[in-house]
């Protein structure tokens, strides 16, 4: 039997398209998968020539969550080697919400569980009309407690208290309706759909991209006072400085393709 690596990872330009491949499984997470997603992610955050991650699933699903047989396995080891290894988890899906370049999730099929964690750790999410979505953990006696702070992020805190609890599977338009995804698309048009969303981003000052990723990361949620107004006051400021936003300006001005653009 030919064994293939559980992750591809492709460049296209500036986008590294990570794939998960492990269609046999749904593309179920085991240690190996976790391992290579998480350092695709690090080694593509830290690559200058990547400005965008595009993240899907081989075969049929986007990702069923967490390999039974290997959950079967974690089971048996010692209380200490299961924190080890839910760290491990852990750590993925913070790479991905953390990573400074944006993150995109072309959901090819089902999301189940992890699944659904990894969607919604990603900044931008565009899925299939025939995917569906399920927090399958209680059905199972778990719950879904790594992914629930992107989760509850992306669904928000009322959808969240319905679908940890009841595991109720759900289709695309309902994953639209709760925010949990951007777009809905036919499954013959989403690597089209997006990757014109990677070239959207693309398109964009580098810079201002991380920098607006950021301003969501630390603004939402806090309140509106002095010191978020000054906060703000500050990083526009800041920003405005930089040679990437002089060459913007003095390009739309110009009418001319910026440097970044152009070179992409």
């Amino acid at each position: 039997m030919t064994m293939h690596a559980p992750l591809d990872v492709a460049h296209e330009g500036p986008v590294a398209r990570l794939t998960l491949n492990r269609p046999d499984t749904r593309n179920a997470f085991d240690e190996s998968l976790i391992a290579a997603l998480t350092d695709a992610v690090r080694t593509a955050a830290d690559d200058p020539r990547i400005r965008v991650l595009l993240l899907t699933g081989a075969g049929k699903a986007f990702c069923a969550g967490g390999d039974l047989n290997w959950m079967r396995k974690m089971a048996t080891l010692t209380d200490a080697a299961n924190r080890e290894d839910a760290a491990r988890l852990g750590a993925m899906l913070h790479a991905i919400w953390s990573c400074p370049k944006p993150v995109v999730a072309s959901v090819n099929g089902d999301a189940y569980a992890g699944g659904m964690g990894l969607l919604s750790a990603c900044d931008i999410a565009i899925a299939a009309d025939h995917a569906h979505f399920c927090l399958s953990e209680t059905r199972l006696g778990l719950l879904p407690a790594t992914i629930s702070p992107y989760v509850i992020r992306a669904m928000g805190e009322r959808a969240a208290n319905r679908y940890f609890l009841t595991a109720e599977r759900f289709d695309a338009g309902t994953a639209l309706r709760l925010g949990l995804v951007h777009q809905v698309v036919a499954p013959e048009s989403l690597a089209q759909e997006a990757m014109a969303i990677c070239r959207a981003l693309c398109a964009n000052g580098p810079g201002a991209v991380q920098a607006s990723k950021r301003l969501v990361r630390d603004f939402a949620g806090r309140p509106i006072d002095a010191a978020l107004i000054a906060d703000s006051v500050e990083r526009i400021a800041t920003i405005r400085g930089t040679d990437e936003a002089r060459e913007g300006v003095a390009a739309f001005l110009e009418k001319r393709e910026p440097s970044w653009r152009a070179g992409a």
